[in-house]
Parts: C-alpha cells; structure tokens; sequence
C-alpha cells in the first residue's frame, strides 16, 4: 500500500504542474454547467468507465479537465483523483505536461488482456458451475434476451453494454470478488481493444455463444463450459485485425453529458 500511495502522490503533483482553471472552478464543487449536483468520484469514474465499455469513448481520446469539470459539476482537484483511479485501472494513462487519455493498447497489449481473460474466466467457470443457483441461470437467461434484442433493434450501444455485462454478472455467480474484480477491468479493456481493432461488424460477443454457455452451466458440465468459454474469447480475439491504428478525437462534453 505504500507504493500505492507513493504513486498517487506522484501522479497529484505531475497533475498539479498544469494551468490552472478558471475561477468558477477554483473552490467550488458545485459550478458548471453539466450534473445539476456536484458529482461524487464514484459517479464520475462510472460514467467515464461506462462510455468506454460502450466505446464511445474511443482509445487516444484526451480527457481535458475543463471539460470535465464542466460536465460533472466539480473542481478539477476531484476530477485529478478520478483520472488517478481510472489510471490504476488501465483505462487511462497520464502524461506529465500532457494530460489524461484514454489508454490505447498495442497490438502486444491486446493479445496479453485476452490472454489473461481466457486464463481468469476459463476459472470462473469452473467456480461458478459448483455453486450457481437457479435464479442466477434464469437471470443470465434474460439478460442474453436482451442482449438479443438490442441486436436486433439496431441499439449498438446498448448490445455493447449488455454483451460485457453478461461476463461480469457470470464472474459475480462464482462468489470471488477478487475475480470479479478483474473481470470488470479486464471487460474495460477489452472494449477499448475491441474499438481500436475491431471491425465495424464486430461490436459485442456472440449471443449464441453465450447461450450455450448457459446451458451448460445449467447441465453442470464443468469440462464443456470452460471450453466454450475458451472458444468464445478465442473467437472473439482472431475477430481483431491486431496492429497498429491511429486515435480519434472526441468531444467530451457531448459524449459524457446527460
């Protein structure tokens, strides 16, 4: 935890270097023109995360911290320690006298996050066959029917949301919130990796696939189900056109306001 804190506290004073905002932010939470209330770090770090499982916010995109202290109505010092948490889980990287972005995995960078995805989720698998309970296979059952749904209605944004949700409700089913945990960052990154070397086609896992990962968590077949969660994030991986690509810009404002 040292170290931890050690970083935090370089990071603080690498930020603290940059210009300073206008007045209507230098000592007060609650100006701007964005969240009707000051928003709290939390609600922040989850409309900032969300955006990108939904790739709208796009790998290479810079977070300016006028911005976003307009959208969320708060003073930069609590959107540094937002970007500061979003850094320690690699969905953004800052750059002293740069800035925050959006982090943009390398081609080496992608087949490691895939990698470790297959290894953590072949494994929760194997948890969560030995103790998920009925309600939670029928819970999985409708959430793949709505991934469906937003398929065929066209509601790319929200067939993103509900395709990486559906691993991290099936990690939350084997009861390990250390794994869990992992999960979360490693779905975050994988939207990213998927926005940057994805194809237009290519927005959100197989609903197919994870069907028949359902049934055979419901069947109790440990060996079938971690293998169909190994064929599907493989399936998923040789999808990517992995090499280098270029960012885009992004308007913050517009992307991360209500």
């Amino acid at each position: 935890m040292v170290g931890l804190k050690s970083l935090v506290r370089k990071k603080e004073v690498q930020m603290s270097n940059r210009p300073p905002l206008r007045d209507a932010h230098a000592g007060n939470d609650s100006a701007g023109n964005g969240f009707p209330q000051a928003a709290s770090e939390e609600q922040i770090v989850e409309r900032i995360f969300t955006a990108v499982m939904e790739r709208r916010l796009r790998p290479g995109a810079k977070l300016t911290e006028n911005a976003l202290c307009d959208v969320f109505n708060v003073a930069r010092s609590r959107i540094r320690r937002v970007l500061i948490m979003l850094a320690e889980r690699g969905i953004v990287v800052l750059q002293p006298n740069r800035g925050a972005f959006i982090a943009s995995p390398t081609p080496d960078e992608a087949r490691h996050v895939f990698q470790a995805r297959r290894t953590i989720e072949q494994s929760i698998v194997r948890g969560a066959i030995e103790r998920i309970s009925k309600s939670e296979i029928d819970a999985l059952i409708a959430h793949v029917s709505r991934e469906a749904e937003a398929a065929a209605s066209g509601d790319r944004r929200e067939a993103i949301r509900l395709s990486g949700e559906f691993h991290i409700r099936l990690a939350e089913a084997a009861g390990n919130p250390v794994t869990s945990r992992f999960v979360v960052e490693l779905v975050a990154r994988s939207s990213l990796i998927i926005a940057l070397f994805g194809s237009r086609q290519l927005f959100s896992c197989s609903e197919t696939e994870h069907r028949q990962l359902i049934g055979a968590l419901r069947e109790g077949d440990a060996k079938r189900a971690t293998q169909l969660m190994d064929d599907h994030l493989g399936h998923l991986e040789r999808e990517l056109d992995i090499r280098e690509s270029s960012a885009e810009a992004a308007d913050i404002r517009q992307i991360l306001e209500f």
